[in-house]
């Protein structure tokens, strides 16, 4: 038996440092020579080796039906250009595996990576837009669908760990 798609559409959010905290950062251009400090991308490279790398994606339009996360790796994009771009978001849902044995409630995954997981509500997704000499970066964990964008093809800077393609776990079907 086929299951049926639902189609819902999303208003997009503008990515700030506010709207977007909840997920991750948006990181905005700082004066040269200036100190470290929270408004810089606070990463987490530590569970392997980092890769920072120019993206080409083509034919990425504005719907989605799948949606990843990276539990072990906070990842930065961003447009080169500063072109407008999106994104679909869900809050991190990593549990761990005590939790799972402890809460009898929760509907937890275990991921084929090895970690656990509740899968992201479809009313818990949201989309944001991405605009300007800016790129975020997703917290551990943070659901994920694009970038997406209305051009033909985009280029985007990424950083995440070399085996991050490899090594995360997308839900599919995830229909919106």
């Amino acid at each position: 038996m086929e299951s049926e798609l639902t189609v819902i559409k999303l208003k997009p959010i503008e990515a700030t440092p506010e709207s977007f905290k909840e997920f991750g950062q948006v990181i905005e251009a700082s004066p040269d020579g200036e100190e470290f400090g929270p408004t810089d991308a606070q990463l987490d490279l530590s569970k392997g080796i980092p890769r920072f790398y120019i993206m080409n994606l083509q034919n990425r339009p504005l719907k989605f039906s799948t949606i990843t996360h990276h539990a072990s790796v906070t990842q930065c994009l961003g447009s080169i250009g500063g072109h407008v771009w999106y994104l679909g978001i869900a809050k991190p849902s990593l549990v761990d595996s005590e939790e799972v044995k402890n809460e009898k409630g929760k509907i937890a995954v275990q991921s084929r990576c090895g970690h656990f997981y509740v899968p992201p509500a479809i009313d818990n997704v949201h989309v944001f837009r991405i605009a300007g000499p800016k790129f975020i970066k997703l917290n551990c964990g943070t659901w994920h669908a694009g970038p997406l964008f209305k051009a033909d093809a985009m280029d985007f800077y990424n950083l995440e760990l070399s085996n991050t393609n490899v090594s995360s776990c997308a839900l599919k079907p995830f229909s919106l």
